[in-house]
């Protein structure tokens, strides 16, 4: 299977066979052109959307008439489960900025779990719902959802085994987020990829615990 980071907290992931799943699609026209990205034009089958903010939310910006998930609970589109899991945005129980939903899904034997604007350390029952983790989609710029120390803190938890940070200060982003360096400080096995995609199988993920950084495709 194929990772893509096309910006912010949006990937398209695909399958061997063909299969295309795109997180957390964003509005270019959002927040007073805050977001920078380029448009996104891919198609998809599935679209995740862990909560409606522009910034995460436009499914209509994808082509090809996809189903849209959206909130908790198993969901199966072209004989792939996605589990729901309902998170907070903030560390308020939502008050300030609402609710999120982590999704988790099975790609060619690889686990894969988006955390979308995920703005506290999860529980042990969502831990425990979440499992261990193969590939681990993180926020990590702070201010609007975890920052650096507890974005490695859930990565630890869920015992991830390659980590690939989203939702941070890029050349492209207005938000007074911080930039990838803050998470990436200290860290082992951190590497930089000179491509916005990376493909991964179920007999080729590490044996130590790996942060991707990707470039972003817009």
């Amino acid at each position: 299977m194929k990772i893509t980071w096309l910006g912010h907290s949006a990937f398209l992931i695909e399958s061997d066979s063909g299969v295309r799943i795109i997180t957390d699609p964003y509005d270019v026209d959002a927040y007073s052109g805050a977001i920078k990205y380029g448009a996104i034009n891919e198609y998809a089958e599935v679209v995740t959307i862990s909560h409606d903010h522009p910034d995460h939310g436009c499914a209509k910006a994808v082509k090809g008439n996809p189903m849209v998930i959206k909130g908790a609970g198993k969901f199966v589109v072209r004989d792939i489960e996605f589990l729901g899991i309902q998170t907070m945005h903030d560390e308020s129980g939502g008050s300030e900025r609402g609710k999120n939903v982590v999704f988790i899904f099975t790609v060619d034997g690889v686990k894969i779990c988006h955390l979308g604007d995920l703005g506290h350390i999860p529980t042990s029952e969502q831990l425990s719902q979440i499992g261990s983790i193969d590939v681990l989609l993180v926020p990590v710029g702070g201010y609007f959802t975890i920052g650096a120390e507890e974005a490695w803190e859930v990565a630890e938890k869920l015992n991830a085994r390659v980590v690939i940070p989203m939702h941070y200060k890029t050349e492209k982003i207005g938000f007074p987020i911080a930039p990838v360096d803050e998470f990436l400080r200290g860290k082992p096995n951190v590497k930089r990829l000179d491509s916005a995609s990376v493909e991964l199988s179920a007999d080729s993920l590490p044996t130590e615990r790996e942060i991707l950084v990707l470039k972003h495709a817009k």
